[in-house]
């Protein structure tokens, strides 16, 4: 009897010494080959292949460092650990090379060393967000100052990432949900410029008045901050010179000649890309301050006829949208002060991204200041893709066009605002043909040639791509008299909210300086929002929680049973 219990009590223990040993070597086997299975439907844990390339290649140590650590409302916390897994998954392929940490950078500061931090902060990019949050009971809200953001470091370089995507107008699930989107887009975008060794040039055309004032100083400042700049006036040179990866043209209000379109048109036929900024009417903030009207007309830019054979019509007219932005102006006078009110201008319509095009989806509305309406023309060659459109209720005012200070006192009238989505930005993509086809003599062919250091060509031989905007203000900026230069895509008058246009202008150039846009298709990564249906909600909210707090412990019960009618069984044998 001794014996028989002594065996079956060496059966246990080996048996357990098995199950111990399976396990370790599970757990051995499990951190060299492991896998996940992502069964939401898109595709929601899953990189794509160009990060996962990216990330498989890096040669060295990426460290990210998210500020993102702290008692925050759940949204924030769920901003926090949809970036934690997202890392995690970085991790997963680019093995030890990356590395993350999330911080409290305000944790044991004082207020003016957080005052310091929140401006070191701000000079890289990584704007502070204004929560309210609740404090103990019966004693209200306070204000709270985080930093949804994140820093890289890799090797000597340093790059910031905002983790939070403004969405005007959306619910704030929904917007969290756009900046959750965004996620891999953003990161694997940072460590794609973190690894550059040589960042794309920019040329900022000058000669034939183009912005270059303090109007446009965050747009230059941004292109300093991401590429190579220089500056190249058009008629100091016999041609465009075909280092420039992009060339922008911002706000012209001089005539082209012709000598002026040859060097431009030779320049893309080679593969250049060109974004135009471009103004028909002469309408401005600047030219109507002072005036009670003012009337805008053509600028004559003579560009009708080299954009209409890339395959676009900048219409010389302005659009007025009931979908607008805001300018103060006095309604009234009380006790010999005069009251000023915010009012809407239909001629400053907030343009809205169309399609799903990785320039503009998850984007932003973005601001624009006297907007024309443009035509695709040509034929299928050209590939055009529109970009930015006017809201649902727009309407077109051909040139010339009375601007008046007095309209913004009158309601507009909605049955004449009958025009719908009209396109304001397109992207053309495909082979060109060359303006002056046909046109020039052999010796001039020939002499631009010999000028240039490249032959004359009278259709692009590879796929090109330009980008034309019928507002040059998408990228200004307006000036405060306390704070200088702000940033673009704010309104003097309430620098508390930041329209899209910078990420419209980033996102612009990256396409057009980028051969590979594996990365940018990531933008187009969308995650559903799977809410609760509040009506249903409310109606069978008895149900749910009876069902809630029965079923488990039915279940309990149930295995009990189960668990005590085998056992009888077992001792009754």
């Amino acid at each position: 009897m001794e014996s028989t219990k002594a065996t079956k009590q060496k059966k246990y223990i080996q048996r357990a010494l098995v199950v111990i040993a399976v396990l370790i070597g599970i757990n051995v086997l499990a951190g060299y080959f492991h896998g996940r299975l992502d069964l939401t439907r898109e595709k929601r844990f899953t990189l794509s292949q160009p990060t996962k390339q990216l990330l498989r290649k890096l040669d060295g140590t990426v460290s990210v460092t998210v500020f993102l650590k702290g008692d925050y409302p759940s949204s924030f916390k769920q901003l926090a650990q949809t970036t934690q897994e997202l890392l995690a998954s970085f991790k997963e392929y680019g093995g030890p090379n990356i590395q993350y940490d999330f911080i409290n950078p305000s944790q044991g500061l004082s207020d003016s060393s957080f005052a310091i931090l929140q401006d070191s902060l701000a000079a890289k990019g990584i704007m502070a967000y204004n929560l309210q949050v609740q404090q103990e009971a019966n004693q209200g809200y306070a204000e709270k100052l985080i930093f949804p953001a994140a820093m890289l470091h890799y090797k000597d370089r340093t790059i910031s990432v905002n983790l939070l995507k403004s969405q005007g107008g959306q619910d704030p699930q929904a917007a969290l949900n756009s900046s959750e989107s965004l996620l891999e887009y953003q990161f694997a975008n940072a460590i794609r410029k973190l690894q550059q060794t040589e960042r794309p040039l920019i040329g900022y055309m000058l000669g034939h008045g183009e912005s270059l004032g303090l109007e446009v100083y965050d747009a230059l400042n941004t292109l300093q901050n991401n590429y190579r700049l220089d500056t190249v006036t058009l008629q100091a040179h016999g041609y465009i010179p075909p280092e420039f990866n992009a060339i922008i043209f911002t706000h012209p209000t001089e005539r082209f000649t012709d000598e002026d379109k040859l060097k431009i048109d030779q320049y893309v036929m080679h593969g250049g890309r060109v974004m135009w900024m471009i103004d028909p009417l002469s309408a401005s903030i600047d030219s109507m301050n002072g005036q009670q009207d003012y009337m805008a007309f053509d600028q004559g830019l003579n560009l009708e006829d080299i954009l209409f054979r890339y395959g676009v019509r900048i219409n010389s007219d302005l659009v007025e949208d009931l979908q607008c932005d805001l300018v103060p102006q006095v309604v009234g006078n009380m006790g010999g002060k005069p009251q000023i009110q915010p009012l809407p201008f239909p001629f400053f319509p907030l343009l809205q991204p169309a399609g799903t095009h990785p320039i503009v989806k998850n984007m932003d509305e973005v601001m624009s200041r006297f907007v024309s309406s443009i035509d695709t023309v040509g034929g299928s060659d050209i590939v055009k893709t529109i970009l930015l459109t006017t809201d649902h209720n727009s309407r077109r005012v051909p040139a010339p066009v009375k601007l008046s200070w007095s309209e913004l006192s009158v309601k507009p009238n909605p049955r004449e605002f009958r025009l719908s989505q009209l396109p304001v930005a397109v992207l053309l993509e495909g082979k060109f043909k060359s303006l002056f086809q046909h046109r020039l003599s052999r010796a001039e062919e020939d002499s631009f040639a010999q000028l240039s250091g490249k032959d004359f060509i009278q259709q692009a031989d590879t796929i090109n791509k330009m980008i034309i905007v019928s507002d040059a203000d998408v990228i200004t900026n307006a000036v405060s008299q306390k704070n200088g230069p702000l940033q673009m895509g704010v309104n003097l008058y309430n620098p508390d909210y930041v329209f899209a246009n910078k990420e419209f202008f980033l996102n612009s150039l990256e396409y057009l300086t980028t051969n590979d846009a594996g990365i940018m298709e990531t933008r187009n990564k969308e995650l559903v929002l799977r809410l609760l249906d509040p009506k249903k909600v409310t109606a069978e909210k008895t149900k749910w929680q009876a069902i809630c707090f029965l079923v488990p412990i039915g279940l309990v019960l149930l295995f009990a049973m189960i668990f005590q009618f085998i056992r009888q069984q077992k001792n009754t044998k």
